[in-house]
């Protein structure tokens, strides 16, 4: 094996590597609303959340991937450390699915037309050619995404032959047999140098993968292999477990702790069980005899299989260690919002369910908003002890949400596809909207202090009127809320003729105001007072607006820019508006009515 074969070698190995990166990362985008679902829908049992694991590995071709997008779940709280242990046990068996289409490499010249198709030989261009058809000439939705998959695919096996080629000098190298000669009787030796190429590439699939490359040579036994194949478990799980270490919280530590845990067990008992079958002779006819592709990639998964099967029903007895090893989080810092947990940088790399996170976050922090904003109102009418600074804190946490929340998107954006761009932006506008309302929620807040700074108070019939206005403003917001939170366009259709009438009632209890004052029923003070809460009214209502035209435009039917769609309601086009603007007009101002007080009573 000359120069020209080792340079080949380290090219054809860095082709196969990007080739499985493009892979998984465009298999891992592909299914990522299908991931979201899966690991959502996880349970308690250990069986359930093992064939989920198993499953997701397999599509998204990377365990790695999988153990640490569970790690963020977990950290996040969206699923407990019980229920990521199967997860994880089957992420360990998934993981050799990568092998299995490898073993590819064993058909021969000699095999049928239909199995010629499946040859890497003839994989890798027609992928090639699939991939980059689908990335030029098609503009269908993901054909970018499709193709570079392909184009992984191909770059894969077209690395995997350059490798092949390479090293086939070796079936004629007298010290290359001796090399594997001696990993047969020093096994200790192969088991360190599988971890060390595992830890070193930090791919298990692409180290099994250079070993059924090298097996082509004809040179390599069970006997040499196994434990390589052991070795490997051990580096591939130290890398993930330093991933899910950075950062984490304890939990999401422990996810890793768990994967090295199982690695170490399984490889207690895999070279126990071989030690021990190989003495009772059990191995003979295997030992010595030259494994093939197929044979390292059933090897692999029968010991992945096995492991996981026996380790099984002790997972608790895993999780009882992690938590001894890693101790609880200490108390979160006063800057820490809890609610932001699910903006996992882990997720950045898997758009829908950084979007899942960033939708959990963005709800928690929009129900705030609202509660402060109810509660403000509540205040502004019956002043509670307490209630202001409590309003006062809650509103520094959705500050600081918000700010956690736009990071997070910007972060997020240049990751994404042009659907999930647009939720970004739908996100990005309500974040906005939300935080500007918890903003008038303070102001309320500062007029109610205003007011009894000043030991004035509104007229009775002020109160009254505001009281019909906190009915109006408890349900827009409701609306809004629902809005968002289901992005239910049904819900964003209420919005807009309920902010209008809040709008109507805002310029009568201004023109009530007014006659008020010439009859002497308020005073100045009060009345400046009053007249700066209308406003904060009337712009919460204009918040809520904004977000019930944000969803309809996102998510509904028809497709309107906002300023067109808004145009088209109050030009009169859109006759459920109008209905439902005329409904609530009279009850609205039917309640205002009937509020009034009579003349000269106050």
């Amino acid at each position: 094996m000359n120069f020209f074969n080792i340079v080949s070698l380290f090219g054809g190995l860095a082709l196969f590597l990007y080739g499985m990166r493009i892979m998984g990362d465009g298999l891992q985008k592909g299914s990522s609303g299908a991931l979201k679902n899966a690991m959502g829908k996880v349970t308690n049992n250990p069986v359930v959340s093992f064939l989920l694991g198993l499953c997701v590995t397999g599509v998204i071709q990377s365990s790695t991937a999988t153990i640490v997008l569970t790690s963020g779940l977990v950290g996040a709280g969206i699923i407990t450390l019980h229920q990521s242990l199967g997860i994880i046990l089957g992420a360990n068996v998934g993981t050799t699915v990568t092998g299995q289409i490898i073993r590819l490499l064993d058909l021969n010249s000699n095999a049928t037309a239909w199995l010629e198709l499946f040859k890497p030989s003839t994989l890798a261009p027609l992928a090639a050619i699939v991939g980059i058809l689908l990335i030029m000439a098609f503009k269908f939705r993901n054909a970018d995404l499709i193709g570079n998959t392909a184009m992984g695919f191909s770059i894969l096996f077209t690395g995997l032959l350059n490798m092949t080629a390479a090293v086939a000098p070796l079936s004629e190298s007298p010290a290359f047999s001796q090399l594997f000669i001696a990993l047969a009787d020093k096994p200790m030796l192969g088991f360190l140098a599988g971890a060390a190429v595992a830890f070193i590439i930090q791919s298990s699939s692409a180290t099994v993968g250079i070993l059924q490359a090298l097996a082509l040579t004809g040179k390599l036994s069970f006997s040499s292999v196994y434990a390589v194949i052991i070795g490997i478990y051990m580096g591939d799980c130290i890398t993930t477990a330093i991933v899910c270490s950075l950062g984490s919280k304890a939990d999401a530590k422990r996810t890793g702790i768990v994967h090295i845990l199982f690695n170490l067990c399984g490889v207690a008992l895999v070279a126990g069980s071989v030690a021990l079958f190989h003495k009772l002779g059990l191995l003979d006819t295997l030992w010595s005899r030259p494994i093939t592709s197929g044979g390292i990639a059933n090897t692999h998964t029968l010991f992945k299989m096995a492991c996981a099967i026996l380790l099984l029903p002790f997972v608790t007895l895993l999780e009882k260690a992690s938590r001894k090893i890693i101790k609880d989080d200490p108390a979160p810092r006063r800057d820490e919002e809890p609610e932001t947990a699910t903006l996992d940088k882990t997720f950045l790399d898997s758009p829908a369910l950084a979007l899942e996170g960033v939708q959990l976050a963005l709800t928690k922090m929009a129900r705030m908003a609202v509660d402060n904003t109810k509660e403000a109102m509540e205040n502004l009418l019956q002043p509670q002890d307490g209630a202001a600074e409590t309003i006062r804190q809650r509103e520094s946490s959705i500050d600081r949400i918000a700010d956690q929340i736009s990071d997070y998107l910007v972060r997020l954006s240049p990751r994404v596809g042009d659907d999930e761009s647009e939720k970004i932006n739908y996100y990005i506008k309500c974040v906005t909207e939300f935080e500007r309302i918890g903003d008038h929620a303070i102001n309320l807040v500062e007029s109610a202090e205003e007011l009894e700074e000043r030991g004035v108070h509104f007229s009775s019939g002020a109160n009254r009127e505001l009281l019909v206005m906190k009915e109006a403003l408890h349900q827009v917001l409701d609306y809004a809320f629902l809005a968002y939170h289901e992005q239910s366009v049904d819900s964003a259709l209420h919005v807009e003729p309920l902010e209008e009438v809040i709008d109507e009632l805002v310029a009568t209890l201004r023109s009530n105001h007014i006659l008020r004052l010439r009859r002497g029923q308020c005073n100045v003070e009060s009345g400046f007072v009053f007249l700066d809460v209308l406003g904060n009214l009337e712009r919460i209502s204009d918040q809520c607006s904004n977000i019930g035209v944000h969803t309809v435009t996102a998510y509904g039917h028809e497709t309107y820019s906002e300023h067109d769609y808004i145009r088209y309601l109050h030009e009169g086009h859109d006759e459920r508006y109008s209905k439902e603007y005329k409904s609530v007009y009279e009850e609205y101002f039917s309640r205002l009515r009937d509020a009034a007080a009579p003349v000269g009573a106050e």
